[in-house]
């Protein structure tokens, strides 16, 4: 249906961006427009493969969370580069394996305040762009997403974690039903993706164990 790159999370095309990474003397390394060379480059190609009118998107760290790593400064100009060039949208994410309680999947999130913690940051890059912008980063509840789009002026709220949990998540709340997510945001749906070569909520089948086990 469409394809994404992957420029956050300290991911390559992350690498890049990130001064903290990109040590580079050449035409790759230095002011944020050679960081962004490589970027837009593997957009060009990309785009060039899959024709004009095929969805291409991107994932863009707004801020790495890191002393010394990419700056929202840096990633408005990334952004720009992206929008000027033809990106169809750009979801705006943060941090990398190393930001610890920053890191772009944050544990958790058990209260409002605790969610859409890329919100600010999303809107930043939404006033610097035309092209249509995603917030993802810890949104559990449908009145945090509605939020972020009819007052904040996302296009789009994006969510993976909630949906590993429960797959009709949106069809739920659009019924009626305006629980929170039943994600508990531990994270433990990573390492069966690691190890098992499949992504499940180690939460719920862990649940489900315990209540055949008592029947």
């Amino acid at each position: 249906d469409g394809v994404q790159l992957h420029g956050a999370h300290g991911y390559l095309i992350n690498q890049f961006l990130s001064p903290l990474t990109n040590r580079r003397q050449d035409a790759y390394g230095g002011g944020i427009e050679n960081r962004c060379r490589f970027l837009l480059e593997v957009y060009g190609k990309v785009r060039e493969t899959v024709g004009p009118y095929y969805p291409v998107m991107i994932k863009l760290n707004a801020v790495d969370n890191l002393e010394g790593g990419l700056t929202v400064e840096d990633s408005l100009v990334a952004a720009a580069a992206l929008d000027t060039a033809g990106i169809d949208a750009i979801e705006v994410s943060a941090g990398t394996p190393a930001s610890g309680m920053k890191g772009p999947a944050r544990s958790r999130i058990d209260r409002p305040e605790r969610e859409a913690y890329n919100l600010s940051l999303a809107r930043q890059i939404k006033d610097a762009v035309g092209c249509p912008v995603m917030v993802v980063g810890g949104f559990r509840s449908p009145d945090m997403a509605e939020n972020a789009v009819s007052e904040d002026g996302l296009d789009y709220v994006a969510m993976s974690r909630p949906l590993i949990r429960e797959p009709h998540l949106p069809a739920r709340w659009q019924s009626g039903d305006r629980r929170p997510a039943a994600c508990i945001s531990c994270n433990g749906c990573f390492k069966p993706g690691l190890q098992e070569g499949g992504i499940y909520c180690v939460a719920e089948k862990k649940e489900r164990e315990k209540k055949e086990g008592k029947s």
